[in-house]
């Protein structure tokens, strides 16, 4: 008999429960420890020994001195000890495995730090909220237009320049399509303005948020994917007043009460007359700095008044969609577009818009 293993006093049931359950408590005392490879090894090789093993040496000490009566009895207890055994093995396995060697899992966790919006997204959200504020509804739609709703219903002539492809991302394979059914990556978000119109009777309220595509070489200021916040605003009597009013609001709520805006004439296809809109420098309040090259000023977005022929293209294609034409010389609206990198660089202090599509965490954490 091995000192290890006590002598059974008995063979009766409340004898042997009491010797298996302290046999038991030993195997669940020991189990509590089994956080390393060598624990557990050392474990098995203490119960499940060949020849020295604990099960071996019970066996050798009862079950094989034991009265015939008893074998059934002690043979019971001796296999559920040894499931025991095997389940606290593999209990230690999954939790080295999960915890990893030598990690203490009784010391606190490392909280992961919350997520935050995007200085893109944040900026773009600012902006959409000043035009909800003023009763505009948020306008959606495709990345992959048609060559009709980026640029034939807009009033871009045939041979404009932003249809070459130096200019403009076509997708491949297009060739056999008619000209307007061809699909590229949009380059502004106008396309949605179309859209809607053409499902919609006036009045129409929309700012139009999301990115656009086009084939500029990156470099400080240009990337081939960047952001825009469009906005269309539809009705009779429509001036280029409420344009002029609309975007002075927008502006002082982006920048500030102090800002100034002032309207210079330019030109796009789709609007007429058209505008490009300067705000006073927000850095040095107009005086002039070099961020605003010492003019006082900062050119920011486009607009115009809606070329007819836009509602003309409109009406065209609800006609050919078997709906009643709903933009006569009765309707008249504005549009006008911005860069919201150009916006998220002057209100952060960035000079350099690859930051944004970067991925540098040390970047991003600015912003948390």
């Amino acid at each position: 008999m091995s000192e290890q293993i006590p002598q059974l006093s008995g063979h009766d049931d409340a004898t042997l429960d009491q010797a298996f359950a302290a046999l038991q408590k030993q195997v669940r005392a020991g189990a509590a420890a089994l956080s390393t490879d060598e624990a557990r090894e050392n474990f098995r090789l203490a119960w499940l020994g060949r020849k020295q093993g604990r099960l071996k040496l019970i066996s050798d000490a009862w079950l094989k001195t034991a009265p015939v009566e008893a074998k059934k009895a002690l043979g019971q207890r001796f296999n559920q000890l040894k499931t025991a055994i095997e389940a606290a093995l593999e209990s230690g396995h999954q939790a080295s495995t999960s915890a990893g060697p030598g990690l203490d899992i009784t010391l606190p966790g490392i909280r992961r730090a919350a997520g935050v919006e995007h200085p893109l997204t944040r900026t773009m959200r600012e902006v959409v909220a000043v035009f909800e504020a003023l009763g505009y509804s948020v306008g959606i739609g495709p990345e992959v237009e048609t060559d009709f709703y980026n640029f034939e219903a807009l009033n871009f002539p045939p041979n404009h320049p932003a249809r070459d492809t130096q200019d403009t991302l076509v997708i491949a394979d297009q060739e056999k399509k008619p000209g307007r059914e061809r699909l590229l990556m949009r380059t502004h978000t106008s396309p949605v303005q179309i859209r809607s119109m053409i499902a919609q009777e006036p009045p129409l309220r929309l700012v139009i948020p999301g990115k656009v595509h086009r084939n500029d070489e990156s470099d400080a200021t240009h990337s081939p994917i960047f952001h825009q916040v469009e906005g269309l605003c539809v009705d009779t009597n429509i001036t280029f007043s409420d344009l002029k009013g609309t975007l002075d609001h927008a502006m002082k709520s982006l920048f500030g009460s102090a800002v100034k805006t002032r309207f210079f004439p330019s030109f796009f296809p789709f609007t007429e007359p058209s505008a490009d809109v300067q705000i006073s420098c927000i850095f040095c309040g107009g005086k002039g700095c070099r961020k605003c090259k010492h003019s006082g000023w900062i050119e920011l977005l486009g607009c115009g008044m809606v070329d007819p022929a836009v509602f003309a293209a409109v009406d065209q294609r609800r006609i050919e969609l078997g709906r009643e034409p709903a933009y006569g010389s009765n309707i008249s609206g504005f549009a006008f577009g911005m860069g919201v990198e150009r916006i998220a660089m002057m209100l952060y202090g960035i000079s350099d818009i690859g930051l944004f599509y970067s991925g540098d965490l040390r970047f991003l954490e600015q912003f948390a």
